[in-house]
């Protein structure tokens, strides 16, 4: 048994609110944060809409300058990252900093540089690219301008497993808590992949709904899903070893109990159509908690909204729970949010912390038409009840199938 791991902090970026209070008044009054696609023109494309971050501005979260080496992904996160070490009151001039890590993921990096770079390589040639190209671009500058910025010298890594990416990032900073290589990380994920290729890109995959009525374009587990809408974003954790967080007098939000990994080892974009690998995950994370089956009660499902996820992802849940998954509360955030690619497990780990210490299940808005083959409890109305453990699934494309299990903190 490794050593306990406690949540201290937390920050979010989101397309229903630039922090975590504003985050959970949308998240508690069903808020959704879908509409026209404004950063460019989409009328010629299928897709229109998204589930946009509004009225961001870097320079309120940091130094101007700092803000201009930084893609918009980077900032959200850092955004995110300064509101959860705030949140923990963490004095860094009190730690040793080799001590205190970074494990923030995405799953794409920066579209736009890369779109922005290309027109002028093809219009004004080669010699005309931004030297900062490459370090705008790559997908592990989120973890390094947090690092930078707030001067954490500890383990820092990017995990990149597509749509998996924010619940694998928090499970290894989790793991490297337990495992006594940092006493403090700051965990989560972050993308901002609302660009023309990345709209085109996904649509191409038929992956993006072509819906234009916005309360029925994010309506996961329901018949009538068509596809997910895009959103954007950054949820950042703190996770810190327990004694750790005693000896200098921390809130605790919550226990992170258990964390589990697969592969379908099946097909580039599908889950496996049995589930076994989703399912298989969250038995390793129930085993990895010391837990039963039984003793989950709720669960924040990937639900992105795409016929073939919400199916598969319900036959998991049935393999892996077996008669009790009929007893399961069961929920999806992107019915609000829209689906954060890379951010999506950590801000949906954000809403799981929230809703243990409330005691409240929100719905899964949208939710009107069931669909025969996905018949479980996925709430359809906000559940008010007392929670011991929230269970949260993340499945990538390239089958990878992530699990955490968060408890509420009992001393």
């Amino acid at each position: 048994m490794g050593r306990r791991v406690v949540v201290t902090g937390m920050g979010a970026i989101t397309p229903i609110g630039l922090n975590v209070e504003e985050f959970w008044a949308g998240i508690k009054e069903g808020k959704t944060g879908f509409g026209e696609i404004t950063k460019f023109d989409a009328s010629g494309y299928k897709c229109q809409l998204a589930a946009e971050v509004k009225g961001f501005e870097g320079k309120n979260y940091m130094d101007f300058k700092a803000a201009k080496r930084m893609e918009l992904f980077s900032q959200y996160a850092v955004a995110a990252a300064k509101e959860a070490l705030e949140d923990a009151g963490l004095d860094m001039a009190k730690e040793d900093a080799y001590r205190v890590g970074v494990s923030i993921g995405s799953g794409i990096g920066s579209l736009q540089v890369m779109e922005r770079e290309h027109a002028k390589l093809l219009e004004k040639g080669p010699s005309r690219i931004n030297p900062l190209m490459v370090p705008l671009m790559i997908c592990n500058m989120a973890a390094g301008n947090v690092s930078i910025q707030f001067g954490l010298k500890g383990k820092n890594i990017n995990v990149v497993t597509a749509c998996a990416t924010g619940t694998n990032s928090i499970g290894e900073a989790f793991r490297s808590i337990q495992y006594g290589e940092a006493d403090v990380m700051a965990a989560g994920g972050t993308e901002s992949s609302i660009t023309p290729i990345g709209i085109g890109g996904f649509t191409a995959l038929t992956a993006l709904t072509s819906s234009k009525d916005i309360s029925r374009c994010s309506i996961p587990f329901d018949k009538e899903r068509s596809g997910f809408v895009m959103g954007e974003g950054s949820g950042v954790v703190i996770l810190e070893e327990l004694e750790h967080a005693r000896k200098r007098g921390a809130k605790i939000y919550a226990e992170v109990a258990g964390y589990g990994c697969t592969a379908d080892a099946y097909h580039i974009t599908s889950p496996a159509e049995d589930g076994e690998g989703a399912a298989k995950a969250m038995e390793f994370a129930m085993a990895d908690a010391g837990l039963r089956p039984e003793d989950i009660t709720y669960i924040n499902a990937h639900g992105t909204s795409t016929h073939h996820n919400d199916l598969f992802e319900t036959r998991a849940i049935k393999k892996a729970f077996g008669e009790h998954a009929a007893n399961i509360k069961i929920n999806s955030t992107k019915s609000m949010v829209g689906h954060l690619l890379g951010a999506a497990g950590a801000v949906e780990f954000v809403t799981c912390v929230k809703e243990l210490q409330e005691g409240f299940i929100h719905r899964t808005v949208g939710y009107q038409v069931p669909d025969e083959e996905c018949d479980l409890d996925y709430c359809k109305e906000a559940v008010t009840e007392p929670l011991r453990y929230a269970l949260s699934n993340s499945l990538g494309f390239g089958g990878h199938n992530a699990t955490l299990i968060i408890k509420k903190y009992e001393g």
